[in-house]
């Protein structure tokens, strides 16, 4: 191999490195601001506002992007590479011939496809298709953008993933990003199943083990294309808690919990050997001051037999915390480095600061 055809073989990897971090950008391009929402964000406008339209305009501008690649390389190519004669298209070798008909012939039809997309404002574009079966004809697909975009812009949305491929789910749909397309499904007709699971020793941004979770999503309505969303095992609880339908398991895959899910748990499974707490009948259970949601559940009163000093005192605060606050308190005051002892631990009371151990806190019983 000569030198010429080394320096166009650095030049065809570089260039196709250059593709690759463009049209999957890594944390590094995007930190940079080098993808297309960062580079015409002027013309896409506000995500947050207007999630559709946003996401009709990026789609439709990707294509159009992305589609001036195969092109680019072939003029970069022969800017590099003069000698190559790729600017005089009458003596080309058959090779170059076809690959310069084929690049073209992409940028005229994604060209085409950018102009009936945005024609009409977006009436034509594949995401108002979807749209428009979404509404089962009582509502245009305006009208359910519309709805979309109202829910978007909540703040108790559930979302995760990288910027190009994102789960959003909101309080009544389950959305995934994609380069071209975005599948949206309502919550209420989909089938939600667990299909695969894997693992990983190690991850790139954590550098622990990982487990991820494929969930097939399904929609009653067959017009409709099924997706599939894949997030990391520790954000399913979140998940699960946003969903209104059922995630099927029928595969029986076991789901590894977070760390504190797994104190948690064995939280619970001690405090419900603990001996329980009669309340009397001048003591009400208030809400619970922590989650602001449940009703409080548990009282801490000594019952393990430490003597020691600044070990277990009585505490003599009314019912306040619920359970999992309570769980998730005593977590937050045990040594993070150190959580196989934390069972073993105590903790202050939040309201009144009296320590306590696991063995002091008493399920109530009315």
């Amino acid at each position: 191999m000569g030198n010429e055809d080394t320096l166009n073989a650095i030049f065809t990897i570089g260039y196709l490195f250059f593709v690759f971090c463009f049209v999957a950008p890594p944390t590094e391009f995007v930190s940079a601001g080098l993808t297309i929402q960062n580079v015409l964000s002027n013309y896409l406008g506000s995500e947050q506002l207007h999630f559709i339209e946003y996401h009709m305009k990026r789609t439709a501008v990707t294509l159009l992007v992305h589609s001036i690649l195969p092109l680019g390389y072939y003029v970069g190519l022969g800017l590099f590479s003069p000698q190559l004669g790729l600017f005089t298209p009458w003596n080309l070798g058959l090779f170059w011939k076809i690959y310069l008909t084929v690049s073209t012939l992409i940028i005229l039809t994604c060209s085409l496809l950018f102009f009936l997309w945005t024609r009409n404002k977006y009436n034509s574009h594949p995401i108002a298709k979807q749209l428009a079966l979404l509404g089962n004809g009582t509502s245009s697909w305006r009208a359910v953008a519309s709805s979309i975009n109202v829910e978007f812009r909540r703040v108790d949305k559930f979302t995760t993933g990288a910027p190009g491929r994102r789960v959003i789910v909101t309080d009544s749909w389950v959305i995934l990003t994609s380069t071209y397309y975005v599948y949206i499904a309502h919550q209420n007709d989909i089938h939600l199943a667990l299909s695969n699971s894997e693992e990983h020793d190690i991850h790139y941004e954590s550098m622990t083990s990982v487990q991820f979770l494929k969930f097939n999503v399904i929609s009653i309505n067959p017009a409709l294309k099924p997706f599939s969303i894949r997030l990391n095992a520790l954000e399913y609880k979140d998940l699960k808690d946003k969903l209104t339908t059922p995630i099927v398991n029928a595969r029986n895959i076991v789901i590894k919990q977070s760390l504190s899910d797994q104190f948690l748990d064995a939280f619970r499974h001690q405090v419900n050997l603990n001996q329980v707490f009669h309340m009397p009948d001048t003591m009400e259970a208030d809400t619970c001051i922590g989650c602001m949601q449940k009703e409080s559940d548990i009282k801490l009163v000594k019952l393990c037999d430490s003597t020691e000093v600044e070990q277990c005192v009585q505490c003599y605060c009314r019912p306040m915390w619920c359970l999992e606050c309570m769980g998730k308190w005593f977590a937050s005051r045990q040594d993070q480095q150190r959580p196989e002892v934390w069972m073993s631990g105590s903790s202050p009371c939040p309201t009144c600061r009296a320590k306590f151990c696991v063995l002091d806190v008493c399920k109530l019983v009315k």
